[in-house]
C-alpha cells in the first residue's frame, strides 16, 4: 500500500483522520458544466444567455442547465470563498471536491481556497462522463489510464504537485460507453495499488449502480471503499435500494437543496424534495445501513450559491440536520453520517 496509509490526503497534504470534521462528500467549488447544456424551449430561448437576476431565479431553479452563465461555477471563486468561511463557522470541517478531468478541475484554486479558509479540501482524480473524454483519453489502454490515476494521487494533478485524495467522481453514462468501462477498470486497478477511496457518478437508470459495481468487482475493486453518488435521483424503489445497499458501497444522497418539477437530464424522474431525502435516510438507518450513508449537496451551478439566492454549502448543517433531529434521527446517527463514515471512507488503507 501507499505511503498515505492511515491518513487522509487533502490539497494541502496528509492529515490524521481525527482532524477531518463534519464533511460534505460530494461538492464542486470550481468547475464548468457546458457539456450538459440543455437548450430551453423556443419561447424561452432568450434566457439561455441572460444574466442571473432576481427576476429569473425561479426559472433557473427549474431549468438550471438552460442558462450558459449558470454553468460556469469557476467564475465564482470569491463567492465560494465566502461560503467556505460560513461553512466552517457552521461547524463544517471538510469538502470533498469531485471535479475531474473534462469539467475543468483547478487544483491550484482548491489549494488557495483551503489555505485562505481553513477548510480541508480533498480533490478528485480521474475522468468525467464519456461526452467529456478527449480523443487521447479514448485511445488509452486500461494500463495507461491506471498510470494517470495513480500519478494524480501520488505525484500531483494537472502538472502540479497538488495531490488528489480520492479517485472520482468517475463519470458513467447509461448505457456505459467503452471508454467509461476502461476507466472503471483502471479505477479498480489504481484503487488496488493505492488503497484509496473512490466516488462514482452512475448513469441515470436504476440498473446503472448495479452494473458499475459488477464491473468494479470483476476488476478487483474494494467496494467497501467506494461511494455510489446520486442515489436520490437514481433508485427510488425501496426493495431495489436494499438490494443495492447489500452490495456494500457507501450510499450517497448528495442532491440536498435540489428541488425541481422536471429533472432536465431524465424527464421520467420526479426529483425528490429534501423531506423525501430525509425519509430515505431514516429508512436506510432502520434497515441497518447507518454506517454506509454519506450526504452532500453536489453544488455545480451558480444558482445554488448563496450569492444568487441559493442554499449554499452550509444548507445541510444549518437546515437539514435540525430537520433530521425533528424526524427522529439521533445525533449519534448524524455524527456517523457526517463525520465517522466520511472519515472511514477517506482514510487510505
Amino acid at each position: 500500500m501507499s505511503s498515505q496509509s492511515g491518513r487522509i490526503q487533502t490539497v494541502l497534504g496528509l492529515i490524521h483522520p481525527d482532524e477531518l470534521g463534519y464533511t460534505m462528500t460530494h461538492e464542486h467549488l470550481t468547475m464548468t458544466f457546458q457539456c450538459c447544456y440543455c437548450p430551453p424551449p423556443a419561447h424561452q430561448a432568450h434566457l439561455d444567455g441572460a444574466p442571473i437576476e432576481m427576476k429569473n431565479l425561479f426559472w433557473l431553479k427549474q431549468n438550471p442547465y438552460s442558462n450558459k452563465e449558470n454553468l460556469l461555477l469557476n467564475e465564482e471563486v470569491d463567492a465560494v470563498r465566502e461560503e467556505l468561511v460560513a461553512f466552517k463557522a457552521a461547524g463544517g470541517g471538510c469538502i470533498v471536491e469531485n471535479t475531474t478531468t473534462g469539467i475543468s478541475r483547478d487544483v491550484k484554486t482548491l489549494k488557495r481556497l483551503a489555505q485562505e479558509t481553513g477548510v480541508h479540501i480533498v480533490s478528485g482524480a480521474g475522468f468525467y462522463v464519456d461526452a467529456t473524454h478527449s480523443p487521447e483519453t479514448r485511445s488509452k489502454s486500461v494500463e495507461q489510464l491506471t498510470e494517470i490515476l495513480v500519478d494524480e494521487v501520488l505525484q500531483g494533478a494537472d502538472g502540479t504537485d497538488i495531490k488528489c485524495g480520492i479517485i472520482g467522481e468517475i463519470g458513467c453514462s447509461w448505457p456505459l460507453s467503452d471508454s467509461e468501462k476502461k476507466i472503471l477498470q483502471a479505477t479498480a486497478e489504481a484503487q488496488t495499488q493505492l488503497g484509496c477511496p473512490v466516488n462514482i457518478h452512475p448513469g441515470r437508470n436504476s440498473e446503472a449502480p448495479f452494473q458499475i459495481v459488477r464491473i468494479l468487482q470483476e476488476a478487483g475493486a474494494d467496494i467497501s471503499k467506494t461511494v455510489m453518488s446520486h442515489l436520490d435521483r437514481t433508485i427510488f424503489d425501496e426493495k431495489i435500494l436494499l438490494e443495492f445497499a447489500a452490495l456494500g458501497s457507501y450510499l450517497e444522497y448528495d442532491l440536498f437543496g435540489t428541488e425541481m418539477l422536471n429533472y432536465q437530464f431524465n424527464m421520467k424522474v420526479d426529483m425528490p424534495s429534501d423531506n423525501d431525502r430525509i425519509r430515505a435516510l431514516r429508512f436506510l438507518i432502520s434497515e441497518g445501513y447507518e454506517e454506509r450513508i454519506v450526504i452532500s449537496h453536489d453544488i455545480h451551478t451558480k444558482n445554488r450559491l448563496v450569492k444568487y439566492g441559493g442554499h449554499g454549502y452550509s444548507h445541510i448543517l444549518n437546515n437539514i440536520v435540525p430537520k433530521m433531529l425533528v424526524r427522529g434521527i439521533s445525533q449519534q446517527s448524524i455524527d456517523k453520517i457526517l463525520l465517522e463514515n466520511p472519515r472511514r471512507w477517506l482514510t487510505f488503507k
